[in-house]
């Protein structure tokens, strides 16, 4: 009788708690919920269970339905707020501090998902100015699911923006919530659905990744769990060992009493080298496993400082570091910046030794140049470039990549973007594409797919959906070349014939050294231009660069003719246009001169007698490409070939 008693008991415990109405994560305290659209608010009960739902003194009603789930829809209402809205059942649940306002939809990949935080030392100043209350955002959490749609996400609240909340949203979201704030004074929401690393694949439903069958293969393999589970397991077990053998051999750090780390150790067999620089251009290339640095500075005074930086760049793969001995921080992958903060009672006057233990996981190690290496006290600055100290503590074989089982078809579309669906946006934007580089024929089928889905999806065809072209990156070259790159904007760049959409080109704000550019304000009102344009509707807004429309041949001379110039052409810079090429028959690209003829642009180069084709800013980072319009922004990339 007594395992029957206890049955019997968990099964009044269990209807007990799905006799709760409830709500989804999205529906609480603090949100915003789209202005001048019908109001869906929704969630789940018992079967036939009656819900009353009230708001701004407007009343609906409806039961549940056999699977337990209830939408009332309410009649739009202006901007406006703050609200409280309640919705009974069984039990009753208050949501508090509503505002009614636009909601946006930001999404794609690191660049998207790069918080304030990243950026705040180009962006001190805003820190102070970010107490807004009409601004608020909702972070998904980085989930996937490759058997269901999820309805609903395991966790996420609102968040008000302040001076200590915005250090973890989105710098773009950030940015272009504020000035679109500025521009209407409404509120603004922001729901963030990124993933850093994420390719467009997985952010598509299996209805569109079905058409792409090798991404439908990989789809239906990962639908395994116990796969993911012998995946995940392999994959620690093989870093575990990894990084224990590194320990074990690590020279640096076997013998107790003469670590690498402390200031007082014999460094008569170290050998010199400049920093910064990369492992491939030094006789380290190739090398994994652990590199011990060290530099003697010297400190004069260190009574009067109060605050501590110091700033090691960028360091492939990962990094610990020592002041005299003391640990002050690491960093276990490459892409975030060093910034190591510290009590300046770990200084001394006279000499002070930094150590920088690297690990390289996979021989491409070291320091990332064009990136500040120094010590900050106070008002004075320490340079920590040139010569270091070196020694190899121990050589390891390459360590075998993660599977990033997140990143995989559909994955994030079913936990991340699917939750969303009976939720109303403004608009949609999208800063994705690095992941993609190098399978750009698929992607100008992907992007333009995605909007489409999205947009059925959000029930709204004509959903303004605007995107951001990839950055410059990588070194520049000094002679016209075929670009991996190039060719993934060019896909972007396609994407513009699908109606209400909108390209913001930043081919000049990127960094060559970061995939990562800090620069996130410009990319946020480039886009806030193309929204006033879209989707607030200002007609006489110039919201993007000249685009490329079309080309005439006459002798040696190539015209080439532009959408969107604006007032007027113009070179930005020196006066000189740069970084255009042309070709003859041959299809060789030699760099051409340009000049401006109205809002046209003439090309040529007096060897090229019979030209076919001209190129501008192609590629992977267009060295000086500087035509733009007179309202400041830059022309989008571009080909008049499709070789």
């Amino acid at each position: 009788m007594k395992p029957i008693f206890i049955f019997l008991l968990f099964l009044f415990i269990v209807n007990e708690i799905n006799s709760e109405v409830r709500v989804p994560k999205l529906i609480s305290d603090g949100m915003v919920l789209q202005r001048e659209k019908e109001i869906r608010i929704w969630g789940w009960a018992d079967a036939g269970e009656k819900v009353v739902v009230k708001i701004a003194g407007n009343i609906k009603s409806t039961k549940a339905s056999n699977d337990g789930h209830w939408m009332v829809i309410f009649d739009p209402l202006n901007a406006g707020g703050p609200y409280e809205m309640t919705i009974k059942g069984k039990n009753k649940i208050t949501v508090k501090n509503i505002l009614i306002g636009d909601v946006w939809l930001c999404s794609g990949q690191s660049n998207m998902e790069l918080p304030m935080r990243r950026v705040r030392p180009k962006y001190e100043d805003e820190i102070p100015a970010a107490n807004i209350d009409k601004i608020r955002y909702f972070k998904a959490p980085k989930k996937y699911d490759f058997n269901n749609q999820k309805s609903d996400y395991d966790y996420g609240q609102w968040v008000v923006c302040d001076t200590n909340t915005v250090l973890d949203y989105s710098a773009v979201a950030y940015f272009f919530a504020k000035e679109i704030n500025r521009l209407y004074n409404i509120p603004i929401g922001i729901v963030d659905a990124s993933y850093g690393g994420s390719p467009i694949e997985s952010w598509v439903s299996e209805q569109v990744i079905i058409d792409f069958p090798h991404y439908y293969k990989e789809y239906l393999k990962f639908k395994d769990d116990e796969l993911i589970k012998t995946i995940e397991s392999e994959d620690n077990e093989r870093a575990n060992k990894w990084n224990i053998l590194l320990w074990q051999n690590d020279q640096g750090v076997c013998i107790k009493d003469k670590k690498w780390s402390l200031p007082d150790i014999d460094i008569k067999d170290w050998k010199k080298i400049n920093i910064p620089f990369i492992w491939d251009s030094t006789f380290l290339n190739g090398k994994n496993g652990s590199i011990w640095f060290r530099k003697t500075i010297r400190v004069e005074n260190v009574s009067d400082i109060s605050k501590v930086k110091l700033l090691l760049g960028r360091i492939i793969d990962a990094d610990s570091v020592y002041i005299n001995g003391t640990f002050v921080g690491t960093i276990s992958y490459q892409y975030p910046p060093r910034r190591y903060e510290f009590s300046p009672k770990i200084l001394k006057k006279g000499d002070n030794t930094i150590v920088v233990r690297v690990i390289s996981y996979k021989g491409r190690g070291g320091f990332v140049p064009d990136k500040e290496y120094k010590l900050i006290l106070g008002k004075d600055t320490i340079s920590l470039e040139g010569e270091w100290y070196y020694k190899e503590g121990a050589v390891m074989e390459p360590l075998a990549d993660r599977t990033f089982i997140a990143w995989k078809p559909c994955g994030l579309y079913n936990a991340m973007i699917a939750p969303l669906k009976d939720f109303y946006f403004k608009g949609i934007l999208w800063y994705q594409g690095e992941s993609n580089v190098g399978r750009e024929k698929e992607y100008s089928l992907l992007l333009p797919r995605l909007i489409k889905e999205w947009r059925m999806l959000f029930n709204d065809n004509n959903l303004p959906f605007l995107y951001v072209q990839l950055a410059n990156y990588l070194e520049a070259k000094d002679y016209p070349e075929e670009s991996q790159w190039a060719l993934l904007r060019e896909a972007q760049t396609k994407c513009l014939n699908v109606t209400n959409t909108g390209m913001a080109v930043i081919i000049d704000i990127g960094e060559w050294n970061d995939i990562h550019p800090l620069n996130k304000k410009d990319v946020a009102h480039r886009l806030s231009l193309l929204a006033q344009k879209i989707a607030y509707s200002n007609d006489n807004i110039i919201a993007s660069g000249p685009i490329y429309d079309n080309m005439t041949i006459k002798g040696n001379k190539v015209i080439i003719s532009f959408k969107n110039t604006g007032i007027g052409l113009v070179a930005k810079g020196d006066g000189q246009l740069k970084n255009f090429a042309i070709c003859g028959n041959d299809r060789k690209f030699v760099w051409a001169n340009a000049s401006i003829n109205g809002d046209k642009i003439i090309v040529w180069n007096d060897s090229i007698t019979n030209p076919i084709a001209v190129r501008y800013a192609w590629a992977d980072n267009p060295k000086g490409a500087n035509l733009y319009n007179s309202e400041g922004l830059p022309a989008c990339p571009f080909r008049t070939d499709d070789w």
